[in-house]
């Protein structure tokens, strides 16, 4: 027997294939974004801005900024090796800073749940250590950026040696 596969035929294999993979990465991608939508809720600081449909998303917002920013989250959630954006809203919005974590296809349940862990010890950290740190002026940050760039570029030019 003599078996051809014609274009159309490899198509419908690969569409309906492929179809149905994508429908249940795409699952398992909604599933852990709700375990981590359920996670991050039920610390109690934190508002969730996105919607449960489309991309598997989540934004979340600070319930209250008056201690610490979302920024500052962000940055301290980087000691336990996340880097979760935090940012404003767009036009009209800019009032709004949130902090956003796409969920892909390899972060698994165990990574929502270690994320979860995290972002409470972060959490947890912050509010011992609200008001004691002395916040540094937009002035202050841009001058040890500034100082920070000088001194690299500077040790850069000294230790390079063209021949």
């Amino acid at each position: 027997m003599i078996c051809r596969i014609t274009d159309d035929l490899l198509y419908f294999g690969l569409a309906n294939g492929v179809s149905q993979g994508y429908k249940d990465v795409m699952q398992n991608c909604r599933d852990n974004a709700a375990v981590l939508r359920e996670g991050i809720q039920s610390m109690g600081y934190f508002d969730v801005v996105s919607k449960d449909s489309g991309v598997p998303l989540l934004a979340f917002s600070l319930r209250d900024a008056s201690r610490y920013t979302v920024f500052e989250v962000a940055e301290s959630l980087r000691r336990f090796g996340w880097i979760v954006p935090a940012y404003t809203m767009p036009a009209d919005a800019e009032h709004v800073a949130v902090m956003r974590v796409v969920i892909r296809e390899d972060f698994s349940r165990g990574l929502a749940e270690r994320l979860i862990a995290d972002l409470g010890k972060t959490m947890a950290d912050m509010d011992a250590h609200a008001g004691k740190a002395h916040k540094k002026s937009a002035h202050e940050i841009e001058k040890e950026v500034t100082t920070f760039w000088r001194r690299l570029v500077a040790n850069k030019k000294k230790s390079s040696m063209v021949c």
